[in-house]
This record gives structure tokens, sequence and C-alpha cells, in this order.
């Protein structure tokens, strides 16, 4: 009998847990931006409408998306932003967010481009993601490298590994996929992987 309550109170420990937390921060990030927002109406409104500073939220966000998509728009844009990082304390904050988000943006040249995988001699294989193609001179034409980047606290903190294209493997799971196998620890990790070498590089 107890055997039994123990298995099922640990199997619901870990069932509940992680859903309260999930339901908990959706609730706090509602209130949140539902706070800032809310009043505005509050003296608008003869009455209160729940939710309705996260819709306006949500809205604004919308459309600063739908200029940022537009070719004039992301001109201008790209002004503001360039004034903007010219403040001094406002560019110590804003560049190094701006860099973290986008890191995780599948649809931006600058964020993570592939899942990879490098063989280390003193660490065996270790798991990152592609950031960038360049090519290096070392005065015998140029080589192709690749930069990989290799998280060492959870996604923020890392070290950029510079190396060749034949030293890389790509497994065939989505950046998405390789975030979350980083914040669980690797648990996340499949069964079994399928990985390719970069394309153009010559099987051995």
């Amino acid at each position: 009998m107890f055997q039994w309550v123990r298995r099922n109170f640990i199997a619901g420990f870990f069932v509940t847990v992680p859903l309260v937390i999930s339901v908990a921060a959706l609730v706090w990030i509602f209130r949140l931006i539902d706070g800032l927002v809310g009043p505005l109406f509050d003296r608008w409104l003869p009455w209160q409408v729940p939710g309705l500073g996260i819709l306006t939220t949500a809205l604004v966000v919308l459309l600063v998306g739908t200029i940022a998509t537009n070719v004039i728009g992301k001109r201008v844009l790209q002004r503001a932003e360039s004034y903007l990082t010219r403040v001094p304390v406002f560019r110590t904050i804003y560049a190094p967010v701006k860099q973290l988000v986008v890191a995780f943006s599948p649809d931006n040249e600058y964020g993570f481009k592939r899942v990879a995988i490098i063989e280390d001699a003193a660490r065996g294989h270790v798991l990152g993601f592609l950031t960038k193609e360049f090519t290096l001179d070392r005065g015998s034409g140029p080589e192709e490298m690749l930069a990989v980047y290799v998280p060492t606290n959870h996604l923020y903190l890392g070290d950029v590994i510079i190396c060749t294209p034949a030293q890389v493997l790509f497994p065939e799971i989505s950046v998405e996929q390789g975030i979350r196998i980083f914040l669980t620890g690797g648990m996340a990790l499949p069964g079994r992987m399928r990985s390719r070498p970069f394309p153009g590089t010559p099987l051995p």
C-alpha cells in the first residue's frame, strides 16, 4: 500500500508541478501586461474590461511586426533604432537583450541556424548551434569556417567554437528541439538521431 501511494504521489507530483508553474507564469504575464495598459482604458471606459490591456498589447506587437516587414517601415525602424542606440544607458540594455531575442528567431539571418554536433578531443561530442558561416584567410587562400555557439550556462552564456565544416555534423532536429535539450539537461534528446555533414563537405 505504501509503495502504491509513493509511486502515484511521485507521478502526480511531476505532472502537477510543471502544469501549475506554466499556468502561474501565464497568469503573472497576463496580470503584468494588463496592469500596465489596463489603467489607460479605465479613464475612458465606464467599466473595467479584463484582458483589454493584453489584447491591445498584442495588437500593438502585431502592428509593429507588420511595419517591420514592410520595406519603408523597416527603414524607419532601423533609423529610429540607430538614434536610440546612441544613448549610452539605453544601448547597454537594448543591445544584449535584442541579440538574445534575435538568436531564437528562426526567420532572422543572425539567429541560431541549425543544431550542430562537434567532436571535441577533450569533451567528446559537443552539442551547439551554428551561428555563422565565414571564410578565414591564413595566407594560403580562403578557407570555409563555421562558428558554433555552445551554451555553458542555460542558453545565455557559452563558448564560440570556430571549426571547419568537416568537424561538424548536423543532427536532423530543429532549433526548438535543440533549445529544449539544453533546458532539460539532455533529457529531451530523442532516442535516435540521424545526422548529415555540412553541405559540400566530402564524405570520408
